[in-house]
């Protein structure tokens, strides 16, 4: 399999287009370096609203009672919920740095704790896990150590990102896998032993963002370089788009066309009969939004008729009572990928049913309103570990912080 340079964009995708670098550098500087995306909107535009103003101060005041909430929830050993899920830790600590409360002495401490913990974890392989989902742990503590940005972490971050590379599938027994990421080699079910369009996802936005990061430096470390057009091929496969994806289990259903399945042949949000008896795959919202958002990874231009399905899907499916597809199941992670889609797509309002949403606002009233006295957030639907008030409230602060910088 041939490889790209670490440093370059391919260059398939870097002819002629413009804005789908913007999309990527909004993304990955609104996740991972927020103060630095947060400085754009340090002074309101006069034309802004009194009603933005209002909103973004219950955002501070939403994010700072969430973030104190989720600081007293560090454990001695730094940690925080589950020891065996680092990435718990890693998102935390991203979103208390992305806050206020993370200029405190006290809060600083308890910061410098976590890191500990989370150097604690790496492995001789690169990784950064405690029993299993390495892949998936790798992804989110090398975010969080971008976050911090300490030079001292250097070499950590760079076996970090190498493990990272090392994980994208080639060879499959089904080659409609080839290209991907899943969980990681370490302690799997082997169920879960094949790439998946969440964990591909996480994957790329740790990865943009160690390049983003390294382009900074004056000798940038050289290593072999992930695959991106069989990313981009592997992406495509998991679309419902007929145009584009040859899969058999591709649905040709107008409601269906454009959303994306979580990988290729699987949907969590189950099948569909279609004219003649055929079986078909639902799209479903967060998966949607992963692909989306892979796709501004990979830097594939907007006018793609890839981006465009993606787009036409979420905003006809636009709604926040549920995860379109799948119910209240990982609801607040779907808010958490619905942000930073649309804010990196540029997309202001929706036309839904003929009616323009401003969907951030409506989107930063919906996490206000759920936000429990006590500071934090928790879903009443446990799939996908959403009974953990940890996570949870991490997903939600995390939303609020980009969507207060897009207000």
């Amino acid at each position: 399999m041939k490889h790209l340079p670490p440093h370059g964009t391919p260059s398939a995708f870097r002819a002629g287009v413009v804005l789908p670098t913007a999309w990527l550098v909004t993304t990955i500087c609104a996740f991972c370096f927020g103060n630095v995306a947060n400085q754009a909107h340090a002074e309101p535009p006069a034309q802004e609203t009194q009603a933005n103003q209002s909103l973004r101060n219950e955002l501070n005041t939403a994010i700072h009672k969430g973030a104190q909430w989720l600081y007293r929830q560090q454990k001695a050993s730094g940690a925080f919920s589950e020891e065996r899920n680092p990435a718990l830790t890693a998102l935390s600590l991203i979103a208390i740095l992305r806050s206020e409360l993370a200029q405190t002495t006290e809060v600083q401490h308890g910061i410098e704790t976590g890191f500990s913990f989370l150097r604690s974890q790496a492995k001789s392989d690169g990784g950064i896990y405690a029993e299993g989902l390495s892949n998936y742990n790798t992804a989110l503590c090398l975010l969080a150590f971008l976050q911090k940005r300490r030079e001292s972490d250097s070499a950590l971050i760079q076996g970090a990102r190498d493990f990272l590379v090392r994980q994208q599938a080639q060879e499959m027994v089904r080659p409609e896998l080839n290209g991907g990421i899943g969980y990681g080699p370490t302690g799997v079910s082997p169920k879960r032993m094949h790439p998946d369009l969440d964990n591909t996802m996480i994957s790329l936005e740790a990865l943009r963002a160690f390049e983003l990061l390294e382009k900074t430096r004056e000798t940038p470390a050289t290593a072999p370089g992930l695959d991106w057009k069989a990313v981009v091929s592997f992406v495509s496969r998991c679309q419902n788009l007929a145009q584009t994806n040859p899969e058999p289990w591709v649905a040709r259903s107008p409601a269906e066309s454009g959303g994306f399945v979580y990988y290729p042949g699987f949907s969590n949000a189950g099948e569909r009969e279609e004219e003649g008896g055929r079986k078909a795959l639902r799209s479903s919202g967060s998966m949607s939004y992963a692909g989306l958002l892979s796709f501004i990874y990979a830097e594939i231009p907007k006018e793609d008729p890839r981006i465009v399905a993606a787009l036409g899907w979420l905003k006809a499916n636009f709604t926040l009572e549920e995860n379109p597809g799948l119910g209240k199941q990982g609801l607040y992670y779907y808010y958490h990928l619905m942000a930073k889609a649309l804010v990196a797509s540029g997309v202001e309002t929706l036309q839904t049913a003929g009616k323009p949403r401003q969907w951030a606002r409506e989107l930063g009233i919906e996490l206000i309103n759920r936000q429990d006295s006590g500071g934090f957030w928790v879903n009443d639907t446990g799939r996908w570990m959403e009974k953990d008030q940890v996570l949870v409230t991490a997903y939600s602060l995390l939303t609020l912080e980009l969507l207060r910088g897009s207000l």
